[in-house]
């Protein structure tokens, strides 16, 4: 009788703490992440609503799942998205190495407007959707977790009048976390994202850091001014991107100190790196038995992410010759035409359980594109990686592992079926590669909580006290003048000058009054 009494004390007491969370989700991988945050929530009891748009191509609204999806409508259609991506894939890997500096800005410019028409549709198919808004008002959230690489999270929460939290890896430059978030971020030995400098530079690496600095804010500043008018007609007031940004509560940045280098942080800039990690489980019967089959040699995994699932016949064919090549037997993640020179060594899948071949005793390298998932993933099972990066934060994560000495790296536009070759055995037979790497993966393990229970207590924080603004800094309310103390600065000048004004005056004078004494006494 007390056990059933406790059981059902218990079930009133986790229906009582259960919360309603609204997620404002991206595409690809971050859609990963995401997925772990919200299993999580659901673990815990609370009520988790996805709001999924009509287009989307990760987010499967149609998969059985104990998230409750919220679908709406917008002005285009999936195969019209999955066009656009294509199209900025092919530039942003192969396009953009075949122009001119300024044709490559100027074809990337209209590539950013077309995908801001895209991000304002799907702004417009909830935030003008009155209908939709009433239901989500009625729905009584307590808290919006958004990823900003799509935009309109923090605009929906501020119409829902409730806090909100963001998700995400880093913006170019850290213009967003610096320019929005008022983090700190010292060009002398915070490498600017991108840059794919470290943390200890030449004088020549900090000059080329403050430029890097000044042309993301320039950058930065250019498409924020796109959404400013958008997001002072939704809110019925003058304002700006940047400042509706810097109202997030909580920021959850999906790296930590095994990824990054040391820097400061705010008080609200919670490192959540690895969060989608887990132990390994078992492989698929026919795959293991070809993991098997590889013998002492082990094997590698090959994977360019969720985006890239094939290459051009000239580079895949190039792969699969220096793949055949090693010893080890190769799983390739590629989705395109069998490579003429494919070795029996290798064999190629539409999909791999990535998490668990790398937590495989048998594998020894990690060819990746250098996607923070996939990254994170090697850290947490310590596996030493050779990169291939191709857009976007891929070169910076890469040169981030290069730095700590797990990973080579190599360049995509130049790739030898040699380099390659070497780049494998020099990961797989440097035993300092895989010590390295280890040592990673130690630090990563050893929190005193998990990533995604650090996400999770956050997000519950946040709920349970309305809001985080107590760990917001007071630069929040501080014109840019202000935060660089430049008043202080011209106010100490003018003092400075008007000190050193009156000096020179008052030494003038005595000087005249000493030339005036002299003549009168002469005159005596």
């Amino acid at each position: 009788m007390q056990l059933r009494l406790l059981f059902v004390v218990f079930v009133l007491l986790r229906k009582a703490t259960a919360e309603n969370v609204l997620i404002w989700p991206a595409e690809g991988s971050h859609w990963i992440n995401l997925k772990s945050i919200i299993k999580e929530l659901i673990a815990r009891g609370h009520n988790v609503t996805v709001a999924v748009n009509s287009a989307a191509l990760f987010n499967n609204h149609s998969e059985p799942s104990a998230m409750r999806v919220e679908l709406f409508q917008v002005p285009f259609t999936s195969d019209k998205l999955t066009d656009f991506i294509k199209i900025f894939l092919d530039f942003l890997v192969y396009e953009k190495r075949q122009l001119s500096h300024w044709n490559a800005y100027k074809r990337f410019s209209t590539l950013l407007e077309n995908g801001t028409e895209f991000g304002k549709g799907i702004c417009d198919g909830v935030i003008k959707n009155e209908k939709l808004m009433q239901k989500l008002r009625e729905s009584e959230f307590k808290l919006l977790l958004s990823d900003p690489v799509r935009r309109c999270g923090d605009l929906l929460a501020l119409k829902l009048g409730i806090p909100f939290i963001f998700t995400l890896r880093f913006s170019p430059g850290f213009t967003v976390e610096r320019q929005c978030g008022q983090i700190p971020a010292a060009p002398s030995y915070v490498p600017t994202s991108l840059s794919e400098l470290s943390d200890k530079m030449s004088f020549s690496e900090r000059l080329q850091n403050v430029f890097y600095t000044f042309m993301y804010d320039w950058m930065g500043r250019q498409l924020q001014s796109v959404w400013n008018s958008y997001y002072s007609e939704v809110l019925g007031e003058p304002t700006t991107l940047c400042e509706t940004m810097g109202k997030a509560d909580i920021w959850l940045i999906r790296t930590y100190w095994d990824f990054e280098f040391p820097r400061p942080l705010l008080p609200n800039f919670v490192f959540v790196g690895g969060l989608h990690c887990q132990p390994a489980n078992p492989l698929p019967q026919e795959m293991e038995e070809f993991v098997q089959g590889s013998g002492e040699h082990g094997i590698v995994v090959f994977s360019l992410g969720s985006l890239v699932k094939n290459l051009t016949d000239e580079k895949a064919n190039l792969v699969a010759e220096a793949l055949g090549q090693i010893p080890q037997k190769v799983l390739w993640r590629y989705a395109g035409e069998k490579p003429k020179t494919l070795a029996s060594n290798t064999k190629l899948y539409d999909w791999l359980p990535q998490n668990d071949l790398l937590g495989h005793p048998k594998t020894r390298a990690f060819i990746t594109h250098g996607g923070t998932n996939g990254i994170y993933e090697a850290i947490y099972h310590g596996v030493p990686m050779v990169g291939i990066p191709l857009f976007a934060d891929q070169p910076d994560n890469l040169a981030h592992m290069k730095g700590k000495g797990v990973a080579v790296v190599l360049n995509f536009a130049t790739l030898r079926a040699q380099d390659l070759v070497d780049a494998l055995n020099t990961v797989i037979n440097d035993t300092r590669y895989k010590e390295n790497v280890m040592k990673l993966s130690r630090i990563q393990h050893d929190q005193p909580m998990s990533s995604l229970e650090r996400s999770v207590f956050w997000i519950e924080f946040v709920m349970r006290h309305g809001g985080a603004k107590h760990l917001r800094p007071a630069a929040h309310n501080l014109s840019w003048y202000q935060y660089h103390c430049l008043d202080v600065l011209a106010f100490l000048g003018a003092c400075l000058a008007a000190f050193i004004f009156l000096l020179i005056k008052c030494l003038f004078c005595c000087r005249k009054c000493k030339l005036m004494k002299v003549q009168k006494d002469k005159t005596q």
